[in-house]
């Protein structure tokens, strides 16, 4: 049975710094791509960042040169690293892990909370 877990949230005050891991168990297949989500009370789960199997990672405008997305491929956990943070960052993070085996299937984390104060 695939399990993601998170870990990293935690409150902090606006310009701090904050890294998030996620790392998936049970895994039968290959991981594509890697991600990062997150859901602010009110609005509507939006994508953060991605990276592919390759290395290759995108992210949504309002973080990018803040935020940075890796990967450890033999331990089969992303991160994120999360640098001057702003009090708009506050939401709950989730993790998602795409797999490829006969099929893709995405997998979930169960979500972890950031809080940014001003």
């Amino acid at each position: 049975q695939v399990q993601l877990v998170e870990s990293g949230g935690g409150s902090v005050q606006a310009g701090g710094s904050l890294r998030l891991s996620c790392a998936a168990s049970g895994i039968v297949g290959t991981i594509n791509t890697m991600g990062w989500y997150r859901q602010a009370p009110g609005k509507e789960r939006e994508l953060v960042a991605f990276i592919s199997s390759g290395g290759i990672s995108n992210y949504v405008d309002s973080v990018r040169g803040r935020f940075t997305i890796s990967r450890d491929n033999a331990k089969n956990t992303v991160y994120l690293q999360m640098n001057s943070l702003l009090p708009e960052d506050t939401a709950v993070y989730y993790c998602k892990v795409s797999v490829r085996r006969l099929q893709v299937r995405d997998y979930w984390g169960q979500g972890t909370q950031v809080t940014v104060s001003s």
